[in-house]
């Protein structure tokens, strides 16, 4: 089991360097699917991400890719937000929390299919510091309820509606994940639903894998990359259809 955490934990820190994300996306339903309930998984996610967003936006930010100021008010926004996730958990049927993730899903589909090419430009268009807060805070309740960083949802937010350059979107997006992860991490571990063990050998194993994820990034251009996330959420909304229906 442990050597299948260590690779698992691999994979998935180099899909989060790569696209942005914390590594919920995939690392719930590949949980669900080895058998963890999800409210396990959804524990495990979030330990998990707190690794490998740590990590990836520190190399981001050598690389010049992260905008520190909206990324700490949209970080701020999603701690507070995150606070609620245990109490949400605690409180909210299995059913419903699959199908909030699936809307999520379908919700980032449909922005990145319809995100024109000038919002792959260099541009970035000034939003209110409150409105990236108020963004945050939403998208860190409803995310880490469901054991996703909010990446998933915040980068077709900051490239389909604020015209975020793609690669900048994605820096930002994995950088909220480092103040949502830790606020979820805090709360969840306050409600009991984090398993230690299996989240310490997932993200550090994720470590190495958001290394060659981000240097992948880096060697790609924006429209690939672009297609190459909406590939990751096609994939993700099979899993879980599958899992939600019982395919």
């Amino acid at each position: 089991m442990e050597i299948s955490l260590i690779l698992i934990g691999i994979v998935v820190g180099g899909l989060s360097g790569f696209f942005g994300i914390g590594g919920g996306t995939i690392l719930v339903p590949t949980l669900i699917l080895m058998g963890y309930d999800i409210k396990a998984a959804v524990g495990i996610s979030v330990m998990q991400m707190v690794f490998s967003s740590l990590y990836g936006s520190w190399l981001n930010h050598r690389k010049g890719n992260l905008n520190l100021k909206d990324g700490l008010v949209i970080g701020f926004g999603g701690f507070v937000g995150a606070l609620g996730s245990g109490w949400l958990v605690s409180s909210v049927p299995e059913i419903v929390l699959e199908s909030m993730f699936v809307a999520v899903v379908l919700f980032a589909l449909y922005r990145f299919f319809h995100t024109s090419a000038n919002s792959l430009s260099e541009d970035i268009h000034t939003v209110p510091s409150y409105i990236l807060g108020i963004v945050g805070a939403f998208i860190g309740l409803f995310a880490i309820s469901m054991g996703i960083g909010g990446s998933i949802l915040l980068t077709p937010i900051l490239v389909g509606f604020l015209h975020y350059p793609l690669k900048k979107a994605v820096s930002a997006g994995l950088f909220f994940v480092v103040f949502s992860s830790i606020s979820g991490f805090i709360s969840l571990s306050i409600s009991g639903h984090i398993d230690y063990i299996d989240g310490l050998v997932i993200g550090i194993a994720s470590l190495l894998g958001v290394q060659i994820g981000i240097w992948i990034a880096s060697k790609t251009g924006q429209k690939k990359h672009k297609n190459a996330l909406i590939v990751l959420y096609v994939i993700i909304l099979v899993l879980m259809l599958k899992k939600l229906f019982g395919i």
